[in-house]
């Protein structure tokens, strides 16, 4: 018989870790919009916009107000980072006296920190006159706090979970590297085409069409694995993986149609979108994998492997 967990988290804190993953992909999104409308070095200079002035002026025109707005957005985002740190603090003062769980807090802190420092490199990209590796890193580093912030909305939902078998493990692990290529090569892929972000930014002068080809590779290996950890995942935990895969193939209609039209800002758009729920959806696949405990209750049992029946 489990033991009855009394859960004393503020109530707030699961809506803030809802808000911290939608505000970390809606930043992905803006910043997309800010690199294919040119906007890149609207304001082109940072912390400030210009030398003399931490605002666009008239003579920066609409690129100018987009790129401010996207860094005006990063005070929003900070501002819910601060407010979900906050409430995981409280939900840690608490429990001091009790079994502590210190897993949301360190994580909630990963996530405030992580705010910051993307505007660091943020405006590193721009100092640096939107050099295409420091882009490519900048938008990596958003992709992984929403996977931190999936981790966040997994440990806070309860209750505890079992662990899949060692093989469902390893594949799921597989399935998130493979993952990860994907998005690093698809960066690498941007930071090759058209899309710099300013008329006058450098490209990394990789071969486009090569590119393109292995990412595609990469693809059709993440679909493949992705098939297979749905297969090895018992019937009823395989939702995770059905979502991951739905979004796969979605992904991969919006890039075949984007490279045959010669990347039309509304589906690079849409497409970068895509990269930003494909990270968050095989974030939770691998967590679905692994086990969840919440303090105080008792271990689940291991997860059955699927059966079939002869």
């Amino acid at each position: 018989m489990g033991v009855t967990v009394t859960d004393t988290r503020p109530r707030a804190l699961f809506p803030l870790a809802v808000a911290n993953l939608v505000a970390n992909i809606g930043i992905v999104v803006t910043g997309g919009a800010v690199r294919l409308t040119g906007s890149g070095l609207g304001c082109p200079t940072w912390p400030r916009c210009t030398d003399r002035s931490y605002v666009p002026h008239g003579e920066l025109g609409v690129h100018g107000a987009i790129e401010f707005g996207n860094r005006m957005l990063t005070f929003v985002l900070a501002a819910i980072a601060i407010a979900c740190w906050v409430a995981a603090l409280v939900a840690l003062v608490r429990t001091w006296r009790r079994s502590r769980d210190w897993a949301p807090f360190w994580l909630a802190t990963v996530i405030a920190l992580g705010v910051p420092a993307q505007a660091v490199i943020g405006g590193i990209t721009v100092l640096t006159d939107l050099n295409p590796w420091i882009v490519s890193l900048h938008l990596l580093v958003s992709m992984a706090m929403i996977g931190v912030c999936v981790w966040l909305l997994d440990l806070l939902r309860g209750p505890s979970r079992a662990a899949a078998s060692r093989g469902t493990r390893s594949l799921a692990w597989a399935v998130f590297a493979v993952g990860w290529a994907v998005l690093y090569v698809g960066t690498i892929v941007t930071g090759s085409g058209p899309h710099a972000g300013d008329v006058d930014s450098p490209r990394n002068g990789l071969d486009p069409l090569q590119l393109s080809q292995f990412h595609a590779d990469l693809v059709f290996l993440f679909v493949g694995l992705t098939v297979g950890l749905a297969y090895a995942f018992p019937r009823g935990a395989r939702r995770p993986v059905i979502v991951l895969l739905a979004l796969q193939l979605a992904q991969g209609v919006v890039g075949f149609v984007q490279y045959y039209t010669d990347l039309p800002i509304l589906l690079v758009g849409l497409h970068l979108l895509g990269a930003a729920l494909v990270s968050a959806a095989m974030s939770w696949v691998l967590l679905a994998a692994h086990g969840r405990s919440r303090a105080g209750a008792e271990a689940p049992a291991p997860m059955a492997a699927p059966t079939t029946v002869s």
